[in-house]
């Protein structure tokens, strides 16, 4: 959702996993949104640290994803994606925290940006060093997976900031061969998937080369 006067600026790049994790939290809140191209190593982007998105909000200027998607939730959602139980509320920072530390490093260098690179800019792919991270995706995928089964994952509790989180990051990867492959594997991480592509905050904040 977008337009003049909107509620909320996000400054960052158009095709991001943190800029589309802001877009998701303001979808689900309600709040009017506007996306401003930003690249991350630019003079126009205001993050100390060269990162996106930064966000205008109610005054604020935020870094840090995960201090954005709370702030939105908290002060405009009621909190809905962050369960009140604390041992709940334990387990969905768990799966942000994983989502950030350990999959989107790993599914980005190892998949993602080589085949960004290929259909954005023509690069050919460096096919032994995707080899190379395909061993740990795997397992990644199959933690995932294995943690679906078992014990609900981060689904457990219902849509949170978790699914918020981990929805692009997965996404992104399913949208390489290579992962795309991985993830037709894992039976309930592709139903999770395919719940959340019905759900309106994430239609609403679909990446063009998603269509």
């Amino acid at each position: 959702m977008a337009g003049p006067g909107a509620d909320v600026r996000i400054f960052g790049t158009v095709i991001s996993t943190y800029t589309r994790i802001c877009q998701i939290a303001c979808e689900e809140a309600g709040l009017p949104h506007d996306v401003i191209a930003t690249p991350a190593h630019s003079p126009e982007n205001r993050h100390p640290f060269g990162r996106v998105p930064v966000v205008e909000i109610d005054g604020l200027e935020l870094i840090e994803s995960v201090a954005i998607t709370r702030y939105i939730d908290t002060a405009h959602n009621g909190g809905a994606l962050q369960p009140a139980d604390p041992a709940a509320r334990a387990i969905t920072d768990q799966w942000i925290a994983i989502a950030n530390n350990y999959l989107f490093p790993l599914f980005e260098n190892g998949l993602v940006m080589p085949w960004i690179m290929h259909r954005v800019g023509g690069i050919e792919p460096d096919v032994e060093a995707i080899n190379r991270a395909l061993p740990a995706i795997s397992r990644a995928l199959g933690f995932c997976e294995g943690e679906l089964q078992a014990r609900g994952g981060w689904t457990r509790h219902g849509f949170t900031l978790a699914d918020v989180f981990l929805y692009p990051v997965l996404r992104s990867l399913e949208l390489t061969p290579q992962g795309a492959a991985g993830i037709a594997q894992c039976d309930r991480l592709g139903e999770w998937l395919a719940a959340c592509r019905e759900r309106p905050s994430i239609v609403a904040t679909r990446w063009e080369i998603e269509t």
